[in-house]
């Protein structure tokens, strides 16, 4: 990254005068501004621990702006302790254009990380590709894990802080992005696995409503089993007693939970409430403290409803773009092999998704968990040998499904369209992992090193490489779809990439050299999961 130290940016925002720095592109064809490390709220330290957020002070003087804040304390999938800060409610802007009037389409970026790690950092989301596509971009930290989910099912403690921070840096980019370039009646909200789960609870939140005006959700959803949370409150218990203190009285018990150090809260064995999630609660069914329904609060909730029981009451209206990766799985390949893989083999109840083992009594658990082993491998054992079927399980029952489900039945309201990305590159860090195998294409995650510069990865760059035609592709694309709501509004690609309807189901698949026009009608994987869950009662 170059800097052109001699040169400072300065933006005037509610709180206070910001100082930024001009960067030059990394395809170097110019500059952009970036602004880092801006408080959208107050830590949520003391009292504040597990409530809603409150806004940032103003301060005085110069803020300095060059360097991002800390993170917010988590344990990264699958286990590295980052001890981060609670004082981490920071965002970061990055403008072509700072000039007041520019009146620039904004995308508001909201990381993964299973809800319990992760960051809006340039390590990971430098902001290069979309400052070529004039577009304003907004990358945050939000709580995570139980700091961020922790739930004591009370009005005080409903759960969901997390989400809320999102809510109160979309308020920010409402109040602020115009002092950056940016338009705020054009924002899009964009996040991928967890963030896209997060994008899916927003159009369906009343908290968010006229926050965002078209949104993006990249592999996940609120109904992924690894977004589904399991008896909330008697989890937040089993937490406590591990940090040695055990009561039955929620206001002594939060009072105490409120004096522990942060660290604990990344550094804690997995509070199970089922002797059986010792086996069951893997990377890819489960997570300790994801978003939970609200029963308390009234206006004040996030999500009043479970959203696996409702009609979608509530709608935001939004146009919606949503999809995955062709080979979601091959991310996990190391952990496949050494956990999953004989655990799956041992016990067919693990092929059974949340939906059914959760809800169900064992005999059917173990029945819906035959017919999905037998759909998949018919006979085989669960092993190395039959990795290529056990990758299509995993990626079709922990995101393909559970995304096309949630957000094509979703009444957005607006234009919908569903993408498959497909890419084959140097930039594909995990989907080359499968290649020994005779799997190839993209992994979970692999999609963002295309639409973002991850800064940690210190990758090259040549633009007349296949992989900057990969990138500028994507990035149009996504582009389009921000600035007018239709990936492909003129003749540019030669396609005109459909509408998503229940009827066709057509998607485009973005690959390596072309784009392509294909229809979950023609695909196995979407008829068995709707069909077998729908045998037994399951109809989201």
């Amino acid at each position: 990254m170059n800097i052109n130290a001699e040169v400072a940016t300065y933006v005037q925002v509610k709180q206070g005068l910001l100082a930024g720095q001009i960067l030059d592109l990394v395809t170097g064809e110019g500059q952009y501004h970036s602004f880092k490390g801006i408080p959208y709220a107050q830590p949520p330290v003391g009292e504040l621990r597990f409530k809603a957020p409150v806004a940032a002070s103003a301060w005085d003087g110069v803020r300095d702006a060059k360097e991002h804040a800390s993170v917010c304390p988590q344990n990264e999938v699958p286990s590295m302790v980052i001890p981060g800060d609670e004082d981490c409610l920071f965002l970061n802007v990055y403008s072509p254009n700072v000039i007041s009037n520019a009146c620039l389409p904004v995308l508001f970026f909201i990381h993964g990380g299973g809800f319990k790690s992760g960051s809006g950092n340039v390590d990971s989301f430098g902001p290069d590709f979309f400052m070529r596509k004039s577009i304003v971009l907004v990358t945050i930290n939000y709580r995570l894990d139980a700091l961020g989910f922790l739930s004591l099912g009370t009005e005080e403690v409903p759960g969901n802080a997390g989400l809320k921070d999102q809510v109160l840096a979309l308020k920010w980019v409402q109040q602020n992005i115009k002092y950056f370039g940016g338009d705020p009646t054009k924002v899009t909200i964009m996040g991928q696995s967890a963030g896209g789960a997060s994008v899916g609870f927003h159009l369906a939140s009343p908290m968010s409503t006229g926050l965002f005006h078209r949104a993006i959700a990249l592999s996940g959803s609120p109904y992924c089993d690894w977004v589904l949370p399991y008896h909330p409150k008697r989890r937040a218990f089993k937490l406590g007693k591990q940090f040695g203190y055990e009561t039955q009285n929620t206001n002594a018990f939060l009072s105490f939970l409120q004096t522990v150090s942060s660290d604990q809260f990344v550094n804690y064995t997995n509070p199970y409430v089922l002797a059986s999630e010792v086996i069951t609660s893997v990377l890819i069914k489960q997570y300790q403290f994801p978003p939970v329904e609200e029963k308390f609060g009234g206006e004040n909730n996030f999500m009043s409803e479970n959203l696996l029981n409702t009609n979608f009451r509530y709608v935001n209206k939004a146009d919606l773009l949503f999809g995955y990766t062709n080979q979601e799985a091959v991310t996990l390949l190391a952990y496949i092999k050494s956990v999953l893989l004989p655990r799956y083999d041992a016990f067919n109840e693990m092929f059974a998704s949340r939906k059914v083992a959760d809800n169900y009594a064992p005999d059917i658990v173990l029945k819906v968990g035959a017919k999905v082993r037998d759909h998949y491998f018919e006979n085989k054992n669960i092993s190395v040998e039959n990795i290529m079927e056990f990758l299509d399980y995993v990626s079709d029952a922990s995101i393909k499904y559970d995304t096309v489900r949630y957000y094509s039945q979703f009444p957005n309201k607006g234009r919908k369209y569903m993408y498959q990305f497909s890419s084959e590159s140097s930039r594909n860090e995990y989907g080359s992992q499968g290649a020994q195998y005779g799997i190839f294409g993209a992994g979970h995650t692999d999609d963002l090193s295309n639409l973002f510069d991850p800064k940690s990865r210190n990758l090259t760059l040549d633009m007349n490489s296949n992989e900057f035609q990969i990138i500028d592709r994507f990035t149009t694309l996504i582009a389009n779809f921000i600035k007018c709501g239709n990936p492909t509004p003129d003749s540019s690609f030669k396609v005109s990439w459909p509408e998503f309807n229940a009827r066709s189901m057509k998607y485009m698949d973005i690959g390596t050299n072309k784009l392509s026009i294909l229809s979950l009608r023609n695909e196995t994987f979407y008829k068995f999961w709707l069909k077998l869950h729908q045998s037994v009662g399951v109809f989201y």
